[in-house]
């Protein structure tokens, strides 16, 4: 009996695996063992292991305000991520951090000092949901801009479009599922627990006892062009105290974290590796349209891939450039300029990391 074309190939794909398993087992080579060259040649559709994720981050998302002036991208909006959506969606999940509300008209504005608040219409959400996004953190210092309206308003929209949130006082986590794993996600800030580690660590412990690997979203730091190292101390924003996210990533390791994914400081940072555990400490800004100032690193918008296992062990990664143009639009960057920086500033902050970055920005062991 003749196979049809479909089932040939995936016939010829599973002995393909059999025989590469059959090979490693045969020479008692642990997942740990396997070099990087031979994950790479597989695919999100095509992985080693069963139980492999693969995951992107993205920094600051701000699409555009329509207060308190009607400052919003071209064409409404409709093509801001179309440059990058490609990449966006090439992995099981895709996280960003938001950045203000979304929400058509009213609220009140937050009053504080060198305060700015941000309002999105609430149809740019399909841009995100179309670009690839599964899962937003709102815990950053712009998810209460609008008020009490602007915050309802930004949770519906966001679960309407399908787009899981989490990093809000009364919503701090949601969960994700891959087969038969549970993905816990939790998010911090300076108004969410960020300057109260022990809290923030009890919070990590317990969803860790309900889900087999917990990934934490956490804005802090101090911001602009001076804040690209990573301090080891306490930072500041004028009088604003934005946490020790050294300390504060490793205590949440300690307590069951697997992966860290940072942002706040609107510049691309350092990655660390701790206890087989990626620390990425910050994203910097990826979509920010103008209302941020984006020279230099500011205007970085790194796009990380990162395959974990079941465990929440960190396996191999990648820092795919972009940058923004056209006042906030990402778009890939040839010069591949985040890599490059991301990669000089861990070999100065953690010169005793177990990983490497390439200059073409793939994240791996040495």
């Amino acid at each position: 009996m003749k196979l049809s074309a479909d089932k040939n190939i995936l016939f010829i794909k599973i002995l393909f695996l059999l025989n590469f398993l059959f090979h490693y087992s045969c020479n008692d080579a642990s997942q740990e063992e396997i070099n990087n060259d031979a994950l790479s040649e597989y695919t999100n559709d095509t992985l080693l292991f069963s139980d492999t994720i693969s995951i992107i981050g993205v920094g600051d998302i701000m699409m555009g305000s329509n207060y308190p002036s009607n400052v919003l991208p071209p064409d409404d909006g409709k093509y801001i991520f179309d440059a990058v959506k490609h990449i966006l969606s090439d992995a099981d999940y895709t996280i960003g951090n938001l950045e203000g509300t979304l929400l058509n008209s009213g609220g009140i504005p937050k009053v504080c000092k060198r305060c700015v608040s941000f309002r999105t219409p609430v149809h740019y959400a399909r841009y995100l949901k179309d670009a690839g996004f599964d899962a937003m953190n709102l815990a950053n210092n712009h998810s209460n801009d609008m008020g009490p309206a602007g915050k309802k308003s930004t949770k519906e929209t966001l679960r309407n479009n399908g787009i899981l949130f989490f990093g809000l006082n009364e919503y701090p986590s949601d969960t994700l599922y891959y087969k038969n794993l549970k993905i816990g996600l939790i998010g911090f800030a300076r108004n969410h627990h960020l300057n109260s580690p022990v809290v923030a660590a009890k919070m990590v412990e317990e969803l860790k006892k309900s889900a087999d690997i917990v990934i934490v979203s956490v804005h802090s730091g101090s911001e602009g062009l001076s804040a690209l190292r990573v301090p080891k101390r306490e930072e500041y924003y004028g009088d604003e105290l934005r946490g020790d996210i050294y300390r504060f990533s490793h205590k949440l390791i300690d307590a069951g974290a697997d992966l860290i994914l940072g942002h706040g400081p609107h510049v691309p940072r350092a990655i660390e590796l701790y206890k087989n555990r990626l620390i990425v400490y910050s994203l910097g800004n990826f979509c920010t349209y103008a209302k941020f100032p984006l020279n230099g690193a500011q205007g970085y918008a790194p796009i990380i891939k990162l395959f974990i296992n079941g465990k929440g062990e960190f396996l191999k990664g990648k820092i795919i450039s972009a940058k923004q143009i056209k006042g906030g639009i990402p778009v890939p960057d040839k010069k591949n300029s985040a890599a490059i920086l991301m990669r000089n500033l861990s070999l100065k902050d953690f010169p005793e990391n177990e990983i490497e970055i390439t200059e073409e920005g793939k994240i791996v062991f040495k």
